[in-house]
C-alpha cells in the first residue's frame, strides 16, 4: 500500500508576505515527512495553493496521477475559499481535511500579531470546512495535532480506506456459477455495482475452467504441492485428493490472470460439472494469495472480501458464515463448508480429506484449524436494499473454542457479538444482515466506516453502543433519507 499517494495540500495566500509563505511551505514539509511516516501510504506534500488557478492545477495533477488515491488539506494561515471552488469541483479522489497546526501549544508569553498571521488554522479550517459543506462534498474531517496519536489512527484508518477505494475500482469478480437456488440474500444488481463501486461481475461456465485444468502438468502439480509443504502440516494419507486440489488452484489463477486479472471468484457446491471435487484447498490457499471469495454465488462477499484483504495487508480477513449458536454462553461458531482462508489460523492449518455429504463429488481436501482470537474485530455484510446497497458493520470478539470439536472438520471462527449476544443477533437481522460475512482482525469499524462514506454508500453500524429501540428508529429514518436521494 506504500506505493499509494496522498498528496498534502496547504492552503494559504500572497497577503502576509513571502517570508511568511516559506515558513508555510516549510512546515508542510516537515508536517507531511511526519505523517509519512506514520501511514500505510505515501504521504506526500504536493504545494501550496494561493489562488484559484494554482488549486486548479493541483487538482489537474491528483486527478491524472494514478499512484494518487487521494489528498490532504490543510489551512496554515487564512486561504479563502472561494478559490477553492473550481478546483473542488473538479476532485476524483477522495478528500481528508486535517483541522490541525504546526504549534501544538499558543506561546503565551511571545505571542504576537505576526504569530497569528501566520498560524490561523483555526482561522482557515472554518472558511474551508464552509465551502466543502456548501459545495456539498461528502469528506472527512480529522482534528489534533499532527504527532497526536489518536489523530493519526483517524488520518491513518482513512487512508486504508481511500486506498481500498482505488483498488475496488479495478475489482473483477470472475463467477463459475450462478447464486443457490431460492437464496435471497447473496443476489443484487450487478450493473449498479459496476456503476457505483468499480466491481466487474462476469461468468464463465465451469467447463472454460475445467479446460484450463486439464493442461496443469504434473510438474506444475509438483510444485504446489512443495508449496503445500511449507505452509501448511499434511495430516492425510490421501495424497491425490490433495494433487487434486493443488491442479484446481492452479488452473483457477491461470484463468483469472489470463481473462484480464480477476481477483474475485464465485463458485458453487452445485454446479461442479467436470469437477472430481469442489474446490476447498484451492480456494482457500487463494485467498491467502489475496483473492476474494464469495460461496454460493455470492459475488458481493467476493469483491468485499478482496478490497477488504488489500486494506488489511493480506491479515486475518475474509470469507465467513454464520453457522450455529452457543445460546448458553451467548457465541456464534462462524465456518463454511471448506473455504475458510488461512489468513484467520491461530496454528499451522492441516491439510485433512473428509467427505463433504454435499454436491455429490469425491472427499475434497481442505485446511483444518482453529481460528485466532482478538478483542476487537468486525463481520461486515453487503445486501442490497432494491434501492441501494447497505453496509453493515458489527463490531464483535474473537474467542478460543470453549471446547475441541474433534469431528467438525473446517477452519473456524468464534465470537461475541457487541453490544452482547441478544442485542447484537437481533440488530443483525433487523438491518438485513446477510449469513456470508467477510470478517476482519485486522480492520476497524471506523477503517468501514470511512470506506462506506467513499462509496456513497449507506453504512449501519452495530458496537457497544447499540440499543434496540433506538437502532430500529435508525433504520427506518435511514430508510426514508435514502429513499428521498431517488
Amino acid at each position: 500500500m506504500k506505493e499509494k499517494v496522498v498528496y498534502w495540500l496547504t492552503g494559504s495566500q500572497t497577503l502576509y508576505g513571502a517570508d511568511v509563505l516559506e515558513h508555510v511551505a516549510q512546515h508542510s514539509q516537515e508536517m507531511a515527512d511526519y505523517v509519512n511516516a506514520k501511514m500505510p501510504v505515501t504521504v506526500k506534500y504536493l504545494t501550496t495553493c494561493k489562488s484559484s488557478d494554482e488549486v486548479v492545477e493541483a487538482v489537474k495533477r491528483v486527478n491524472s496521477d494514478d499512484s494518487c488515491v487521494g489528498i490532504i488539506t490543510w489551512c496554515h494561515t487564512f486561504s479563502p475559499a472561494k478559490m477553492w471552488i473550481k478546483g473542488l469541483r473538479m476532485l476524483q479522489k477522495p478528500m481528508c481535511h486535517f483541522a490541525t497546526q504546526y504549534n501544538e501549544k499558543l506561546p503565551y508569553d511571545t505571542i504576537d500579531m505576526d504569530f497569528m498571521n501566520e498560524n490561523q488554522a483555526a482561522h482557515g479550517d472554518r472558511e474551508f470546512g464552509y465551502i466543502v459543506t456548501r459545495l456539498r462534498m461528502d469528506n472527512k474531517v480529522v482534528v489534533g495535532y499532527y504527532k497526536d496519536e489518536e489523530a493519526l489512527k483517524e488520518l491513518s484508518a482513512w487512508c486504508k480506506a481511500a486506498a481500498g477505494i482505488a483498488f475496488s475500482k479495478t475489482v473483477k469478480v470472475c463467477r463459475f456459477s450462478d447464486n443457490m437456488r431460492d437464496v435471497a440474500v447473496t443476489e443484487g444488481d450487478k450493473v449498479e455495482a459496476h456503476i457505483n463501486l468499480g466491481w466487474q461481475v462476469d461468468y464463465y461456465p465451469i467447463g472454460d475452467l475445467v479446460e484450463y485444468i486439464q493442461k496443469v502438468t504434473e510438474k506444475d502439480v509438483d510444485a504446489m504441492m512443495a508449496e503445500y509443504g511449507k505452509k501448511y502440516t499434511m495430516a492425510t494419507k490421501n495424497v491425490e485428493a490433495v494433487r487434486e486440489q493443488a491442479k484446481y488452484e492452479i488452473a483457477i489463477d491461470r484463468f483469472c490472470k489470463d481473462k484480464g486479472g480477476y481477483i474475485g471468484i464465485v463458485d458453487h457446491f452445485g454446479a461442479l460439472h467436470g469437477l472430481r471435487q469442489l474446490p476447498g484447498l484451492a480456494i482457500q490457499d487463494l485467498q491467502s494469495k489475496g483473492y476474494g471469495f464469495g460461496a454460493e454465488g455470492d459475488w458481493k462477499i467476493a469483491a468485499l472480501g478482496a478490497v477488504m484483504q488489500y486494506m488489511a495487508g493480506q491479515k486475518g480477513t475474509g470469507l465467513m458464515e454464520d453457522y450455529t449458536y452457543d445460546l448458553k454462553d451467548g457465541l456464534c461458531l462462524g465456518a463454511h463448508m471448506l473455504e475458510v482462508s488461512p489468513l484467520f489460523a491461530a496454528t499451522k492449518p492441516e491439510i485433512q480429506v473428509h467427505p463433504l455429504g454435499i454436491g455429490g463429488k469425491e472427499d475434497p481436501a481442505r485446511l483444518v484449524f482453529e481460528g485466532i482470537a482478538s478483542p476487537e474485530a468486525v463481520a461486515v455484510s453487503m445486501i442490497d436494499m432494491g434501492d441501494r446497497l447497505r453496509l453493515i458493520v458489527q463490531k464483535i470478539e474473537l474467542v478460543k473454542y470453549p471446547h475441541k470439536m474433534p469431528n467438525l472438520p473446517v477452519g473456524g471462527l468464534m465470537w461475541k457479538y457487541k453490544p452482547n449476544f441478544k442485542e447484537g443477533v437481533a440488530a443483525w437481522i433487523y438491518a438485513g444482515g446477510a449469513h456470508h460475512t467477510v470478517v476482519s482482525s485486522e480492520l476497524s469499524v471506523r477503517d468501514m466506516v470511512d470506506l462506506g462514506n467513499m462509496w456513497g454508500m449507506e453504512v449501519v453500524v452495530i458496537d457497544e453502543k447499540t440499543e434496540i429501540n433506538e437502532f430500529k428508529k435508525q433504520l427506518l429514518w435511514s430508510d426514508q433519507i435514502w429513499k428521498s436521494r431517488i
